[in-house]
């Protein structure tokens, strides 16, 4: 099973992504230009930091140098703007979620790792990374990490209150819809270049985690969150007239007026 792709698949399934729409994505790679054409996606521009490409390497999709925490586009530029494993590599995985939301028209889809109090076990336990340091030796130890540079980036694990939280700061004025997916990601890679004790019990784990992350999806160690930017709708205590709090507005209560 591709999370990425299944997920994609699903939105489009469920009329929340179109295919033929605009579509930017933040941070990509090669496994995004696969993951587009899987998905049956055909107007899509891929973007990162790597001055080592061409132009023509996500061919027949289009490429551009850009950085996600300041996306050189108007706002709105694009229907709808995807991330994937890609905002923990940012100085601000924050700001580079709200600068993916602002040139947005639609929609915004990210995948990343999520914050869990299993994951803060592996964590401690060594299992997993805090700091990507196989990135960059997979690099040639030049790129791959924090900004697309030589120095490890810390993985930076999500929630989704916190994903809630961030949409709320930049749009007070609207609720805006969010939907959640879930994945168990095993470290592969990890697993076969671990050695002696570690190497055995990240393979003892591998199963019983599995089946526990079935049961409790939400402690696994990915999930994609989906902001639908164009199903947002006013707060009901904001004046459609005026876009702000208005002490006139009939959608108050006496409370709140007082």
């Amino acid at each position: 099973m591709d999370f990425y792709v299944d997920t994609l698949r699903q939105l489009v399934a469920d009329g929340l992504l179109d295919p033929a729409a605009s579509t930017l994505v933040v941070a990509g790679g090669p496994r995004d230009r696969q993951a587009m054409l899987d998905a049956g996606f055909s107007n899509v521009t891929i973007s990162n930091l790597d001055e080592r490409m061409q132009g023509d390497e996500f061919a027949p999709c289009r490429w551009a140098f850009i950085d996600g925490e300041n996306i050189a586009f108007p706002d709105g530029a694009f229907d709808q703007v995807f991330v994937h494993m890609g905002l923990h590599h940012c100085g601000s995985p924050h700001g580079a979620l709200l600068e993916m939301y602002r040139v947005a028209k639609k929609a915004v889809l990210a995948f990343e790792n999520r914050d869990s109090a299993t994951m803060r076990l592996a964590v401690r336990l060594r299992l997993v990374p805090e700091y990507e340091l196989d990135a960059v030796r997979g690099n040639s130890f030049r790129w791959g990490g924090f900004r697309n540079t030589a120095v490890p980036n810390h993985v930076y694990r999500w929630t989704e209150r916190e994903v809630a939280s961030t949409i709320a700061c930049i749009e007070p004025a609207h609720a805006v819809p969010l939907r959640f997916f879930y994945n168990l990601r095993y470290p592969v890679e990890r697993l076969r270049a671990a050695r002696g004790l570690r190497k055995l019990v990240l393979a003892l784990a591998r199963w019983p985690f599995a089946i526990f992350a079935k049961l409790f999806p939400r402690q696994g160690n990915e999930f994609s969150f989906f902001i639908d930017k164009a199903g947002r709708r006013l707060q009901p205590w904001i004046d459609p007239a005026t876009g702000t709090l208005s002490p006139t507005y009939s959608g108050l209560t006496g409370h709140e007026k007082a």
